[in-house]
């Protein structure tokens, strides 16, 4: 319900929002996208054709800039990027954290880097390039450097008359983090274990070590599983040798979870990951274009399969009118098992003996469905045709397709997975593919066999 409710309420914003731009009065337009979060703000300017996201961009206020720019995808970004002079790029960008000025500052063209570092303070400019040394997708890109430390031979009285002299916290800090005089980790303390210890004790005391911190080369995606496990708001980022490097909070975690289900659900139509609802036309062609054209290539091998056996579809017309059945039957079923293994894949949960388990499981599932599915289609087709050996083959052929889609649905994804290729974005392909073939080879088989004798 409240998913529904938050889904209507973005649909009336963007309805009076047209409302607004239509009739050509921008007071309204500024009142309504003022009242929004920098995110909220970033999802509305997406669903904008590119003259109305500018026209809308103009009336941001110049605070949120820096974080609507981090919250809109890749080509909006360029897009709004391309709208702004070099002092309204330096001013948003001062208004955000490293860890998010990282990210932002690589979609910048170089001149305009050299801008926005050059009005940084050294110590910011230098956490910067700190977080810019790592690889994109890992933990050191993610991190802030911005946390408190402390060292565990002082006092709890000692560490609140500091907080309290700092007047301010970095955003999302929930803990404090223990650290040696190297500057080594070595646990975190809570701020509510702070507020109600005794003043006297030490941080040592009470600090907590049970929570590994993250290594820097950790992958994003192991970060948002350590996350999830240990239900944590941030986690301690450190070196090879334990240095303590920066911090990670949740919301960048959230991020990295919902670009990595963009890129799943986006990779598996061949869509370009960057690509939005309103790019222009000759680019998108472009880009798809690519997958097209496998696509086209797995197709024309299927229709090799259907010519071999041209004489009896020439004679049993009956075959060309029930040969999608089998195929389109294989092709979800080996696309829910592939879903399945990809998952699991992801996850971490695939690993040693276990595929042998899945993929057992998975084939006697499919043979079930396939034994079940191929009594339904098989008495219909003969209700149809009246022709028991029409029946016969494709009733044969639904449970041979199902089981080598099973076969397929976990062994293409684990084989790509080991290849170093994402399954999620080759794998249906391959599936479809193997479902497609395999699918009209059984039942023109079958029927060859057992009409043409």
């Amino acid at each position: 319900m409240a998913e529904h409710s938050r889904a209507d309420h973005a649909a009336r914003q963007l309805k009076l929002l047209s409302q607004a731009l239509d009739s050509g009065r921008l007071g309204p337009v500024r009142r309504l996208v003022n009242t929004l979060a920098p995110a909220e703000i970033a999802t509305l300017l997406e669903t904008l054709p590119r003259d109305q996201r500018l026209i809308v961009w103009g009336l941001v206020d110049p605070e949120d800039d820096g974080e609507v720019l981090v919250h809109v995808n890749d080509e909006v970004r360029d897009t709004l990027i391309s709208d702004m002079d070099t002092d309204e790029l330096v001013a948003a960008a001062e208004t955000l954290d490293v860890d998010d000025l990282a990210d932002l500052i690589e979609d910048l063209p170089d001149h305009l880097v050299d801008e926005v570092l050059r009005a940084m303070d050294r110590e910011n400019r230098e956490r910067v390039e700190q977080v810019l040394s790592y690889p994109e997708g890992t933990a050191g890109r993610l991190m802030n450097p911005d946390l408190v430390t402390v060292r565990a031979d002082v006092t709890v009285d000692v560490v609140l008359r500091y907080l309290r002299m700092r007047e301010e916290l970095p955003t999302n800090t929930n803990h404090l983090y223990v650290v040696s005089r190297r500057n080594q980790y070595l646990g975190r303390v809570s701020l509510g274990t702070l507020v109600t210890a005794n003043p006297d004790a030490r941080i040592g005391e009470l600090m907590d070590t049970e929570v590994a911190p993250i290594r820097a080369d950790t992958e994003a995606g192991e970060v948002a599983r350590h996350f999830a496990d240990h239900d944590l708001i941030s986690a301690p980022v450190v070196d090879a040798s334990n240095v303590l490097l920066g911090r990670i909070t949740v919301d960048d975690v959230v991020d990295v979870i919902r670009e990595e289900a963009e890129e799943t659900v986006r990779g598996m139509a061949g869509l370009p990951a960057d690509e939005e609802l309103f790019t222009p036309p000759v680019r998108a062609m472009r880009r798809r274009a690519i997958w097209l054209g496998i696509n086209l290539v797995t197709a024309f091998l299927a229709a090799s399969v259907i010519g071999r056996f041209e004489e009896v579809l020439d004679q049993i017309v009956a075959l060309a009118v029930l040969m999608p059945i089998t195929a389109s039957m294989g092709g979800n079923a080996g696309l829910q098992a592939m879903t399945l293994t990809v998952r699991g894949l992801a996850l971490k949960q695939l690993v040693g003996g276990n595929v042998r388990v899945l993929l057992a499981k998975e084939v006697f599932v499919g043979l079930m469905n396939g034994v079940f599915w191929a009594s339904v289609v098989a008495t219909a087709a003969y209700l149809w045709f009246g022709n028991p050996l029409i029946s016969t083959a494709i009733g044969g052929a639904m449970v041979a397709n199902l089981f080598f889609a099973a076969l397929a649905g976990v062994l293409v994804p684990v084989v790509l997975h080991r290849m170093d290729i994402d399954p999620a974005i080759a794998g249906s392909v391959i599936v479809t593919t193997i479902t497609d073939v395999m699918g009209f080879f059984a039942f023109l088989g079958l029927g060859t066999l057992l009409l043409l004798r």
